[in-house]
């Protein structure tokens, strides 16, 4: 089967140009300018941008064990609706995957159900809770392409040094939620102003910090790659900043949600605005734009966290921690960023694309390439449209960008040159 895609603005070799692109067997064939195809089934993009499917390196996908919540298959048509044809799943499903019986099972499982890439990350210690590390090496062999406790910080330290030379020496990855549970205090927003307005039990800065200084130290030492799950603080970003100045191998993803608000934004006790960690202060929002222009902060990850609406609408005592954010990544971060010239086009595509790909080391991810896969995204950026719940396929609606005015509406979403997700 060919298709051909007609006057696209599309995303190659880091810069925008205006060509066609031919696909041919489910791969990228040719790409120029007033290319002539037979039998082809042709797309007018009508200059609408093409891009390499995006990527997201930290998602929630519930299944098994919290399908109210979402499914592989509604986590993975979500994921398309909002352009990206890769995404690391955590494994903080039930059960935790982290024997090789139960990581075998979660693998096929993506398999049977995913519409795109899923790719899957294990645990580093067993139940992602212990202090007892599950069996690296034979969970890489398995598909693990990385290692993650997700929003369980590892209390450890010997047990977090020794997984790190562990992971260090089979070239893989540990991301980590950098969280001090005994810093934590049961809190459920950002210690500071909002808060106290609230009457609510906030969670200190040093909760992140701290523990994410004890980890550089060690991944100095070991040479694993660390990567920081959604680093939230000013001082977290001058941590990893100076960490990556001596040379200590670690990269950083930031989220949408930590980009876009903080806790200013919580005028009342509602729990669409709860996360972990947490909106912080107007500081340290504007310390993470920084991070992301000079290049200190890698990428951008949604940390997308579906739940039933039962689940969210207690306020932010009793109310599960997380927001969905698959769907909502990309128009949000072009027309909050892009648009308004805090960062280019250009830039974004590449947080969102060739960095993740690249730093995780994902074969045939991220970037357009001829012979490869086909997988990419056409994206409408010049219509103005609504973020309604109405439009999601996630389960979950969970979010507090319901209502906002955006730009960058998904199209459609291929891969492997077949159409997963069309408007």
């Amino acid at each position: 089967m060919k298709l051909l895609i007609k006057n696209a603005k599309l995303f190659y070799t880091n810069k925008l140009i205006n060509c066609d692109v031919l696909i041919e067997n489910g791969k990228f064939q040719q790409i120029a300018e007033n290319i002539v195809a037979t039998d082809a089934k042709i797309i007018d993009a009508k200059f609408q941008l093409v891009t390499p499917g995006l990527v997201d390196i930290h998602v929630h996908f519930r299944e098994p064990g919290q399908v109210h919540k979402e499914t592989i298959k509604t986590g993975t048509l979500a994921s398309a609706h909002g352009g990206f044809t890769t995404v690391g799943a955590m494994p903080n499903v039930t059960p935790v995957p982290d024997d090789a019986e139960k990581f075998a099972k979660q693998v096929a499982l993506n398999q049977v159900n995913s519409l795109i890439h899923t790719l899957q990350y294990a645990p580093v210690t067993k139940d992602e809770t212990s202090d007892e590390l599950v069996d690296i090496e034979g969970l890489a062999k398995l598909g693990a392409f990385a290692f993650s406790n997700d929003g369980h910080g590892i209390m450890n330290a010997q047990s977090m040094f020794t997984a790190m030379e562990r992971i260090a020496a089979i070239d893989s990855h540990l991301a980590a939620h950098v969280e001090d549970k005994n810093l934590f205090n049961h809190g459920v927003i950002n210690f500071g102003s909002a808060s106290q307005r609230l009457g609510l039990p906030g969670i200190q800065q040093v909760a992140e910090t701290s523990q994410l200084a004890r980890d550089l130290v060690l991944a100095k030492e070991t040479g694993v790659h660390y990567h920081v799950c959604h680093i939230s603080t000013k001082d977290g970003v001058e941590l990893v900043r100076m960490a990556k100045d001596a040379g200590i191998n670690v990269t950083c993803e930031v989220s949408p949600h930590h980009l876009l608000l903080s806790d200013q934004d919580i005028l009342t006790d509602d729990a669409n605005f709860k996360m972990n960690p947490p909106l912080r202060s107007e500081v340290d929002r504007l310390a993470l734009i920084a991070g992301l222009q000079d290049g200190t902060i890698d990428m951008i990850a949604t940390d997308h966290a579906p739940h039933a609406e039962n689940e969210k609408n207690q306020g932010f005592e009793k109310s599960a921690f997380g927001i969905t954010g698959i769907e909502t990544s990309f128009p949000l971060m072009y027309s909050r960023l892009v648009k308004t010239g805090i960062i280019s086009l250009e830039q974004l595509l590449a947080l969102m694309t060739e960095k993740p790909a690249q730093l995780f080391k994902l074969e045939h991810t991220g970037v357009i390439q001829l012979g490869q896969p086909a997988d990419f995204t056409i994206i409408n950026l010049a219509d103005e449209y609504e973020i309604q719940t109405s439009d999601f396929l996630s389960k979950g609606k969970n979010s507090p960008f319901i209502g906002q005015q955006v730009y960058g509406q998904v199209e459609q979403t291929y891969v492997n040159g077949e159409c997963v997700c069309l408007k």
